[in-house]
């Protein structure tokens, strides 16, 4: 398995060399053992992208919807006969077990085949005008060049997740991977590039850091900006765009928190949380990061979960481990800060708290008990496999604790009441409430953030509206 990481940049349907000369270390975090080292895009890099990508927009935009969605049914076949190639590259850069990274190839190989479909169903509206022989039609239309910048926590399944919607609805894009995490979706866009049949033009990529980043959010051919990624970068990238009154897309971070009542399946419920907290090595925005636990069955749910935690294996991630390391040593770091500061604010590790003596950027599943609603572990992202655990003793409580956060991503209820499971579905103020079940999302369903998680949305109807624009028509045929 090879990947070319000196001509890392894909411009106009062509394999070229970054300009700037700066190259960025690509480490595998289980073994801090080095990868490779990419070139990163000058400014004239990533002017050459956006000239590419917005000279071939109007020929894609006039290609019939059918034949676009054909072109990304061939990229989701790709990308299951190379999913173990690919599945391979996202663990030795980004450390998930490989178990884990296949699910992410395959998952996002069916988000792709899902909104090719929509070939067909990119609708408008026919209504009726207020003279005779007039209609008004309402034509939904694409936003142009698309720039998507990409996180380290899933690399490839974000990409595709904002290419496969921006190209079946007519759109160009750029898109820019993490320094930290280039190697998968540079190989991905060399298996679309030799296997594939994507026009020239309509797809490029560029690699490089915050640098590159803010070049495709400024730039004058930009129409929309995508990006997955933390609160503070999506602020920046707001205020950026703004000038030019850019559509932005945000998909930031969250706090979610997971309730679990006294009537709970209390096994099942620990079994979810578990699996909500650690997947991913707790490195995904949508993780459990928070718990509020009746107190009837509090005691039970911290023995039981703390055993659950203890018995995972943090091994090698290429083999059978239950969790891999964190993506890097800052995060290594923020997890153990994060837990020092609650033991400073009274809380207690029940279990985990600290960072194996071992090569590579590793943290203990943690749990943290005592927890109070005003610590900042209740409060601040993680980002890391720690979970703090608070008491509740009334739905008022729950509801009132679990709203009390600037973030609205994702939230948890574990109860067999079906009326309570109702009332904290309507009343819990995040995008997505999961009812008896653990992390992730389907793509039919709508990912998208309240409050500072996030301003855009992706997947389903809604999601692929968001890389349309709307135009209205008036016919008089009088």
């Amino acid at each position: 398995m090879s990947v070319n990481t000196t001509d890392t940049l894909y411009v106009d349907g062509a394999w070229r060399e970054a300009s700037g000369g700066g190259s960025i270390p690509v480490t595998n975090p289980a073994t801090e053992e080095p990868i490779a080292d990419v070139r990163s895009a000058s400014e004239a890099d990533v002017e050459a992208a956006l000239d590419a990508a917005a000279s071939a927009q109007k020929e894609w935009e006039l290609t019939p919807a059918r034949e676009r969605g054909d072109v990304l049914r061939d990229v989701s076949a790709l990308m299951l006969e190379h999913t173990d190639e690919l599945a391979e590259l996202i663990t030795r850069e980004q450390g998930k077990p490989i178990e884990h990274a296949r699910g992410e190839i395959e998952d996002a190989a069916d988000l792709v085949q899902y909104m090719a479909e929509w070939d067909r169903r990119i609708e408008g509206d026919v209504l009726p005008g207020d003279t005779r022989r007039e209609s008004v039609h309402l034509l939904r239309k694409p936003h142009g060049v698309v720039s998507a910048i990409i996180p380290w926590n899933y690399p490839v399944a974000v990409f595709v997740r904002k290419l496969a919607p921006a190209l079946v609805t007519g759109n160009t894009l750029v898109g820019k991977p993490s320094e930290q995490t280039p190697l998968a979706t540079i190989r991905l866009v060399e298996l679309i590039h030799e296997e594939g049949d994507v026009p020239d033009g309509v797809l490029n990529l560029v690699t490089g850091a915050g640098d590159v980043g803010r070049a495709l959010v400024t730039a004058d051919q930009v129409s929309m900006v995508t990006m997955t990624g933390h609160v503070e970068t999506g602020k920046a990238i707001m205020r950026d765009a703004a000038d030019d009154l850019t559509t932005v897309s945000l998909e930031l971070g969250g706090k979610a928190p997971a309730i679990v009542w006294k009537d709970a399946d209390l096994d099942a419920a620990i079994d979810k949380v578990l699996a909500a907290r650690v997947a991913n090595a707790g490195q995904v925005c949508t993780c459990a990061e928070r718990v509020y636990v009746y107190s009837d069955v509090a005691e039970e749910f911290v023995e039981k979960y703390a055993t659950a935690a203890r018995d995972l294996e943090l091994s090698d991630p290429l083999g059978d481990a239950d969790m891999g390391p964190l993506v890097s040593a800052e995060q290594v770091e923020k997890s153990a800060a994060a837990v020092e500061n609650a033991r400073k604010q009274g809380a207690e590790v029940e279990v985990g708290g600290r960072a194996p003596d071992r090569p590579g950027h590793w943290y203990e599943p943690t749990l943290v008990t005592n927890a109070e609603q005003g610590m900042d572990i209740m409060q601040e992202e993680v980002f890391g496999p720690v979970l703090p655990v608070t008491t509740v003793d009334s739905f008022e409580e729950a509801l009132e604790y679990a709203n009390d956060s600037r973030y609205g991503l994702s939230s948890y209820v574990y109860t067999d009441d079906y009326q309570l499971a109702m009332r904290f579905a309507e009343e819990l103020e995040f995008g997505e409430t999961y009812i008896n079940r653990s992390i992730g999302e389907l793509w039919q369903g709508h990912h998208i953030g309240w409050n500072e998680s996030g301003t855009g949305g992706e997947d389903g109807k809604y999601g692929l509206q968001k890389y349309t624009q709307l135009k209205t028509v008036y016919h008089n045929y009088e």
